[in-house]
């Protein structure tokens, strides 16, 4: 199956790759013209005049040649041969009329056995050719299929990040229709003021999904988090408070959606809800030792074991959360749980941390 890169990742000619290929290409004609200047025939220096013509004009119609058939400069099989095969002849004739100029010869002397005969310089410069090409040719395929291969893998994680963010909706939902089923019969105004702001609640979540990986900010996560505890306060009365600390500078910085919803909910659920008192969720966002770090605390009844070693299925937002940052940055993003029964909990999640997202 053909693989596809879009525009940005296509490998195209540039300053570098050129002067590389260039520096390679007269270090291969020098060794030519030291293997030519062997048998005594001509001199050292006449032989790397006509090898340094000879190669740099081989060189040109091979790899210029290369653009001129195809956009991308990707010409393989036959086509690649054919190209290779004319581009020596033609190189070597125009190479061999230049050289007789520069060295103040007779034009057409170099077509007729000199500096040593026409077979062995056409010969030579065949093999020369045809290592260089492959040399080129086969970096070319190598970048083209790592390019290839990384763009594959960031669709695979953006396709998992939309998987697990879709397991996430519907885990939040279930859990307040049922809550908002409980209160339309015993409290109705509360049920109405609750189905409000889950309304608003779906519709930033709607909103966030249609941004796509990569652009969804710190912002627009607290935002929906706000969103999510005006939903919970009117469930929880005067039980639930909270707080949201975003400094300025923080607020463009891009996160995985729905990154830190969960672990409200976590927070609530497992340590506020159970409370007859209720308690207190703070979020917060700061800048530590040049990474990102997001902080969910409460003041609730905490517990002695992590949520996602739990048997019953609760631990979904924690677990799911470590995935997410695994997929998103690998081994440079941590996930830290920290809980103690009477004296609430803190999670702690570190991120690279990007400074040219403002």
């Amino acid at each position: 199956m053909a693989t596809h890169l879009p525009d940005a990742d296509r490998p195209r000619p540039d300053a570098r790759r050129i002067a590389r290929r260039l520096l390679f290409t007269l270090v291969v004609n020098t060794v030519v013209a030291l293997f030519l200047a062997l048998p005594g025939r001509e001199g050292l220096w006449v032989n790397w005049v006509y090898s340094q013509c000879i190669g740099l004009l081989i060189w040109l119609c091979i790899d210029g040649g290369r653009f001129v058939f195809h956009p991308q400069g990707r010409l393989m099989g036959w086509r690649m041969a054919l190209l290779v095969m004319a581009g020596v002849v033609g190189g070597y004739s125009a190479g061999c009329l230049l050289a007789n100029a520069l060295l103040s010869r007779p034009v057409l002397l170099g077509l007729h056995g000199l500096p040593t005969s026409t077979l062995q310089i056409m010969v030579v410069s065949l093999v020369a050719a045809g290592i260089t090409t492959y040399v080129f040719t086969s970096r070319e395929q190598l970048t083209l299929a790592r390019q290839a291969s990384e763009a594959a893998e960031r669709q695979a994680t953006e396709a998992r990040l939309r998987l697990l963010e879709s397991q996430l909706e519907p885990h939040m939902l279930f859990n307040t229709l049922a809550n908002l089923r409980a209160l339309i019969a015993t409290d109705p105004p509360r049920a109405l003021a609750m189905l409000d702001r889950l309304d608003g609640f779906l519709r930033a979540t709607l909103q966030a999904s249609r941004s796509g990986p990569g652009h969804h900010t710190l912002a627009a996560e607290f935002d929906r988090l706000a969103d999510y505890l005006a939903l919970m306060a009117v469930r929880m009365g005067p039980r639930l408070t909270h707080s949201l600390d975003l400094p300025a500078a923080l607020q463009h910085h891009p996160v995985p959606a729905l990154l830190l919803q969960p672990l409200v909910e976590n927070a609530i659920r497992h340590g506020l809800e159970p409370s007859v008192a209720g308690g207190h969720v703070a979020v917060s966002a700061r800048e530590v030792d040049g990474t990102l770090q997001l902080e969910v605390l409460d003041n609730g009844i905490g517990c002695d074991k992590a949520p996602d070693s739990a048997s019953d299925g609760s631990g979904f937002g924690l677990a799911q959360v470590r995935e997410r940052l695994a997929s998103a940055h690998g081994t440079a993003a941590h996930c830290q749980w920290h809980s103690r029964p009477g004296e609430g909990t803190r999670v702690t999640l570190r991120l690279p941390l990007f400074t040219d997202t403002a």
